[in-house]
């Protein structure tokens, strides 16, 4: 070859290589780095953006909230107000996020369950280690989707590259702050009993306590319960006394300062694992770690612990809300006796007519403080992921879930979740991205989302094709596609809620809530009782099916059970029959997850999950 034609050949080798890594900078672009937020018992409401969206005022139906940075979040990206969990449990809530399946067609409806079971697929983060992403959960993930059915051989790199857990990572290596450090329970008729549970005080300087706080046969000991009395005091401690509840912290104050809590060590473990990219590093505990891999995508999940009880707000975040003045929620014997019979189980369980009304406002206050401290910590964590996306010129994807669900302060007569009402079910979300055609600056969507939709939207936001066969199982949407109307327009949400009061399905709509008894019993099925008496729900004498129904259009706060009103009697009939047919005969699985592969899949009445109601005009009631 002479040497002219050499120059040319090595020219254009040089231009192809050029153009190789144009390409494959845009192609890295364009598969974003992705941040995913998870707080945990988080009422809507303690978001200023979403009562200034949805009301028109910035704080609550009971009073002040403050969120400037999650304000800021909002009007960078999509707002959806319309966000419904599709059970009010943390574990089958994570589980259905991470899943992208409704709990009824996953069969995970209370604590565990297992991916040897051949009809259990991938969840988000295993699909896009595949993917190429560097992977990595830090505080809490709470899916509880184990590996193998026996716990044998289980890692926790099987779902992530990293995984640094509040509980069994900080706080057991005296990073927490107050927290139950261990406890012995049974379920007897499927409610959580405490035999015995202990609680660890770890003070900034170092020093430990551990006392029971709950024993079921005897006496505290003399000394554990003077230690219990002693942190109470000294920390202004309040507890909840039912039994699903019971000694669960309502209120207090924490005994570290903003930053330095279990909440804010999560965020340093975050933060470490950004800044020290493409090198070793030692966590906060003393474990040898390598911090992100700057060459691939990241998709991290951040997981609070707040505002979940123990509800301890830093002091100067608690005093930004002493003095403030709410409203207690109003609750009756009237609305009580308006329960079915399984909704009284779950108003006892939790219920809070024996605090002072003295009591429930520290219990407000200090829940609003806390979201409030939350809302610090998550405006830090957002711009340390945007500072290292901007680092490494890649673009990003943040996906902010508020709340694995939500938290009643008083409504319905409780301070827990696990209901069918709007306190327990009805969220918000947030997506925020550096491509602003996909999520616009400021827009705010009020149609009905659900918690399924977070795995499509994720998978989706990291460039995966989700129409092909090996995504079809998900049942959720794509929230870029929401925006854009390129979905079906879904008229309602559904869900179940299978702990405290048994197994109970609800669908909420715009102008309706309807919820019912799912199944005759209380506690998850076992082979060879899997899907056994399938129908009883739709064919059992009526009163037996607990139903309940508000009418949104003149109850929003859901006080008035009309369910076995005259007006409303067929109305409710036809949700029975729509909301059964769906959770019990399209796609229903029930497993028994102490085996490998033993299921049973419902599907008598598949595709009735259509997402239209089509309710004939003629038994909807005329409101007054």
């Amino acid at each position: 070859m002479c040497q002219k034609n050499q120059v040319n050949y090595l020219k254009a080798i040089v231009f192809v290589l050029f153009i190789f890594g144009i390409t494959s900078n845009i192609h890295a672009q364009k598969t974003p780095n992705i941040l995913w937020i998870i707080t945990d018992d988080h009422r809507a409401d303690a978001l200023e953006c979403f009562n200034e969206a949805t009301t028109g005022k910035t704080e609550s139906s009971l009073g002040f909230v403050l969120s400037p940075h999650i304000n800021k979040l909002a009007k960078e990206g999509v707002l959806f107000t319309k966000a419904f969990c599709n059970s009010p449990m943390c574990t089958p809530s994570r589980a259905s996020m991470q899943s992208g399946r409704y709990p009824f067609r996953s069969g995970h409806y209370k604590f565990s369950s297992h991916q040897q079971a051949d009809f259990v697929k991938p969840t988000i983060s295993q699909i896009l280690k595949t993917k190429g992403y560097n992977t990595a959960v830090f505080g809490k993930l709470g899916m509880n989707i184990r590996k193998n059915f026996d716990n044998k051989m289980n890692s926790a790199t099987d779902f992530y590259d990293l995984v640094i857990q509040f509980e069994t990572d900080l706080q057991r290596n005296g990073l927490g702050d107050i927290f139950n450090s261990s406890g012995k329970y049974e379920f007897p008729d499927g409610i959580l009993s405490p035999i015995k549970t202990e609680e660890t005080i770890i003070y900034p300087n170092g020093i430990s306590k551990t006392y029971i706080t709950q024993l079921r046969d005897g006496s505290i000991p003399a000394e554990d319960l003077k230690q219990k009395l002693a942190v109470e005091k000294e920390f202004d401690i309040l507890r909840a006394y039912t039994r699903i509840n019971k000694g669960l912290i309502l209120g207090g104050v924490n005994p570290y300062p903003a930053g330095k809590t279990v909440d804010g060590n999560i965020v340093k473990e975050f933060r470490n694992y950004l800044e020290n990219s493409n090198q070793q590093y030692t966590t906060l505990f003393g474990k040898k770690v390598d911090g992100a891999d700057s060459q691939k995508p990241v998709f991290i999940n951040l997981g609070f612990h707040l505002p979940h009880s123990p509800v301890l707000p830093p002091k100067e975040y608690r005093d930004l809300f002493k003095n403030k003045k709410y409203k207690l929620p109003e609750f009756s014997t009237d609305e009580l006796s308006n329960f079915p019979p399984q909704l009284v189980t779950l108003y006892n369980e939790c219920k809070t007519d024996q605090f002072t009304d003295k009591e429930k406002l520290q219990a407000i206050r200090d829940y609003y403080a806390f979201c409030a401290y939350g809302d610090a910590l998550i405006g830090e964590s957002v711009q340390a992921f945007k500072d290292y996306c901007k680092k490494n010129d890649q673009e990003y994807l943040i996906v902010f879930t508020v709340g694995d669900h939500g938290w009643h302060l008083g409504e319905q007569g409780i301070m827990a979740k696990f209901g069918p009402w709007k306190q327990s079910v009805h969220n918000a979300a947030i997506v925020v991205s550096s491509d602003k055609t996909k999520y616009p600056q400021g827009k705010v969507i009020h149609d009905i989302v659900e918690f399924v939709d977070f795995a499509p939207t994720i998978l989706a936001g990291a460039n995966i094709a989700l129409h092909t066969k090996d995504y079809d199982y998900l049942d959720g949407y794509n929230l870029a596609d929401v925006i854009t109307n390129k979905t079906v327009k879904r008229d309602y949400a559904i869900g179940e809620l299978n702990v405290v009061c048994g197994h109970r399905a609800y669908i909420r709509t715009n102008d309706f809530v309807f919820s019912m008894r799912s199944r005759d019993k209380w506690d998850d099925s076992k082979a060879p009782f899997l899907n056994d008496d399938i129908t009883w729900a739709l064919t059992c004498d009526r009163p037996k099916a607990d139903m309940a129904l508000y009418d949104l259009r003149n109850d929003p706060d859901e006080k008035n059970n009309l369910a076995n009103s005259p007006q409303y009697i067929k109305l409710a009939d036809w949700f029975r029959n729509k909301l059964g047919t769906i959770v019990l005969g399209d796609g229903r699985v029930e497993c028994d997850w102490t085996k490998p592969n033993s299921y049973n899949i419902s599907n008598f009445a598949s595709g009735s999950d259509d997402k239209k109601l089509n309710i004939p005009p003629t038994i909807i009631p005329e409101i007054k």
